[in-house]
């Protein structure tokens, strides 16, 4: 008798729909026995993560939703950097270097914000002025940022995976030097930071930190559904992803399908550093990268590079972190807790792929 391991033509939908659900679960038993280990109480502490993200029945009752608008103040980014990383993966092209192409919409925008005025002098000092022209300089910052890597793919077969994380340290160094040095504020008592924005180039908040990007976040989302779902570039850009020879010998052009899906990729994450500065920060600071979009990886994974899936997990990826700050603060458990969960999700996932496509048969 012998265990053989066999491919699946085609995974029953009830182990595509409940692979994902025990992968979450298995890594909250994994974070609950390492709980364990330290000395905590699971439970107490997942309770209390649950409150730090999305606060008490006591706190509902008087009209408290703070945790809950935190919550949702992380989602935004989380939701436009695993929107730009699962549209690039849909095609297998592994664009690891979401991290870098935000920092540089953030930069971009900043730019816009701090010096348009100057540069084109009479403009309208208005919100509908400045804050699409910060939107499309970090879009077109973040798209630039993925293209580079996008044609070494696509005309000199160089591995996107190398080219995209080491433009992530350049990014972010250049980024650093920006708000350390060159933009730093003479007036902000020697604090790193380039000078605040004015209020045209800030989003407007609809409680607490809770801005309008989260309605940018679902309209990318709705967005990618559209392109990825229901049109020709959609059924091209999947095509590739499934099998690129059947693609090249349809007659899809895989190197412009590629720049222009790392185009989009870029441009979705550079959205996202926009959307930071102008709704959060508004100024260039500390602060930017902070490893969204690394967490976007395993965010479009767990959500299968489904544009809605991806908008869900993101949300709960957000609660994740923001209860890894309560328990930090309540608890005296360190707030990595969070991104050891993040980590074990990410294993779970790969370990559940692994029964989607193959199946154990008892042989004798």
């Amino acid at each position: 008798m012998r265990i053989v391991i066999e491919n699946r033509i085609d995974a029953p939908r009830v182990i595509v729909v409940l692979v994902p659900i025990a992968s979450v679960a298995m890594a909250l038993v994994f974070g609950g026995i390492l709980m364990s280990i330290v000395g905590a109480d699971p439970i107490e502490t997942y309770v209390a993560m649950a409150e730090g993200a999305f606060g008490s029945p006591e706190q509902w009752k008087v009209g408290q939703y703070y945790s809950i608008t935190e919550t949702l103040v992380k989602a935004i980014p989380l939701m436009l950097t695993g929107l730009a990383v699962g549209v690039a993966f849909r095609m297998l092209f592994w664009n690891i270097g979401a991290e870098g192409q935000l920092v540089l919409g953030g930069v971009s925008a900043s730019a816009v914000a701090l010096w348009m005025g100057d540069l084109i002098p009479g403009i309208p000092d208005s919100a509908w002025v400045y804050l699409p022209m910060m939107a499309i300089a970090g879009i077109i910052a973040g798209g630039i940022w993925a293209v580079v890597p996008a044609l070494l793919k696509a005309y000199l077969k160089v591995n996107e995976i190398i080219t995209t994380l080491m433009l992530n340290y350049v990014a972010i160094l250049w980024y650093q030097y920006l708000f350390n040095v060159a933009w730093k504020d003479p007036a902000g008592y020697g604090f790193p930071g380039s000078a605040k924005f004015g209020e045209c180039c800030k989003i407007t908040r609809i409680s607490g930190r809770l801005h309008w990007g989260l309605v940018v976040a679902f309209i990318s989302a709705l967005m990618m559904w559209i392109i990825l779902d229901k049109t020709k570039w959609g059924y091209q850009i999947r095509l590739i992803g499934e099998n690129v020879s059947a693609a090249r010998y349809a007659g899809i052009n895989i190197g412009k399908n590629i720049v222009g899906v790392m185009l989009l990729s870029g441009g979705l994450a550079g959205l996202a550093g926009m959307v930071e500065v102008a709704g959060i920060s508004h100024s260039l600071q500390e602060g930017l990268n902070v490893g969204y979009g690394f967490t976007a990886i395993i965010i479009s994974w767990l959500a299968r590079l489904n544009p809605w899936g991806i908008v869900l997990v993101a949300n709960m990826f957000a609660a994740i972190l923001v209860g890894g700050d309560q328990i930090q603060m309540t608890m005296g458990l360190p707030g990595s807790v969070a991104h050891v969960l993040q980590g074990a999700m990410l294993f779970c996932v790969l370990g559940g792929e692994f029964f989607q496509r193959y199946r154990l048969t008892v042989k004798r």
